[in-house]
């Protein structure tokens, strides 16, 4: 039974396929949490722009409805 658990926790320590993913898992985080830091920041500022670029690409910026 000891030996059956020992040959089991070598096996576990000798793959690398668990670190490999731990590894990608850290790079993904290391570049998801400043970006979304940045959104979370400057969220007003970046939903300003979107409106305007919205409102630009529309092209009825400043026309009355009305009058059409």
């Amino acid at each position: 039974m000891v030996k059956s658990i020992l040959s089991k926790m070598k096996a576990l320590h000798n793959d690398e396929q668990g670190a490999t993913m731990i590894e990608y898992a850290l790079v993904f985080a290391a570049v998801a949490l400043p970006l979304l830091a940045v959104l979370i920041f400057f969220w007003k500022d970046i939903s300003k722009w979107a409106g305007e670029l919205w409102e630009n690409a529309k092209g009825n910026e400043g026309t009355d409805p009305t009058t059409l």
